[in-house]
C-alpha cells in the first residue's frame, strides 16, 4: 500500500464544520483577505486563490453576489465577470509566464462544482512539462511554490487593477 502524508489536507476535510461561511462571499470586512486567499474585490466579481489547486496560480473567479448560475446573473455581472476572468489571465502572464490555460466553470455537483452555490470561473495555468512521471504513475501533484508566496506575488499586481 503506498501511503501519501498530507496533512494540510485535514483543514480542507473539516472545513463543512465551519459556520456556513461561503468561501466566495468576500462581505465587507478586508481583513481577513490574505487568510481567504482573496485577491481581488470588485463592485460585481472578485477573485481568490485556489487552496487545494491543480498548479500554481491556480485561481477562482467568481461573482460578488451569492448566484449558483449563469442564468441568475445580470448582464452587467456577466460582462465583468468575464473582464474579471480576462484580467486574471493577464496577471498570470505577466507574473508566472504560463505557456497556456484551462478555463473552465463547472455548474452542479455531478459536473465537478466543489461549491455548486456559488458559481466560480477555475483558471489553471499550464507550462510545457507541468504534467509529469509523479500525477501520471503516482497520482500525486507536485506544487513547487508554496500558495502564501503566490499569494504574495500575485496580490502586488491585483492592488490597483481598477485603477
Amino acid at each position: 500500500m503506498k501511503v501519501l502524508w498530507a496533512p494540510w489536507r485535514m483543514e480542507y476535510i473539516l472545513s463543512d464544520q465551519k459556520e456556513g461561511e461561503c468561501i466566495f462571499c468576500p462581505g465587507e470586512d478586508r481583513s481577513r483577505d490574505a487568510e481567504r486567499l482573496i485577491l481581488y474585490v470588485g463592485e460585481k466579481s472578485m477573485v481568490i486563490m485556489n487552496r487545494y489547486p491543480y498548479n500554481n496560480g491556480h485561481l477562482l473567479v467568481a461573482p460578488v453576489r451569492h448566484v449558483a448560475s449563469l442564468d441568475q446573473l445580470s448582464s452587467e455581472e456577466m460582462l465583468d465577470l468575464l473582464m474579471t476572468v480576462r484580467r486574471a489571465i493577464d496577471v498570470l502572464k505577466e507574473e508566472m509566464g504560463p505557456e497556456g490555460f484551462n478555463v473552465g466553470l463547472n455548474l452542479g455537483r455531478v459536473a465537478g462544482a466543489g461549491v455548486e452555490a456559488h458559481m466560480h470561473f477555475h483558471i489553471v495555468p499550464r507550462w510545457n512539462g507541468d504534467t509529469n512521471y509523479m500525477t501520471v504513475l503516482g497520482e500525486v501533484r507536485v506544487i513547487p511554490e508554496h500558495l502564501q508566496q503566490t499569494y504574495r506575488k500575485l496580490l502586488k499586481r491585483f492592488k490597483g487593477i481598477d485603477d
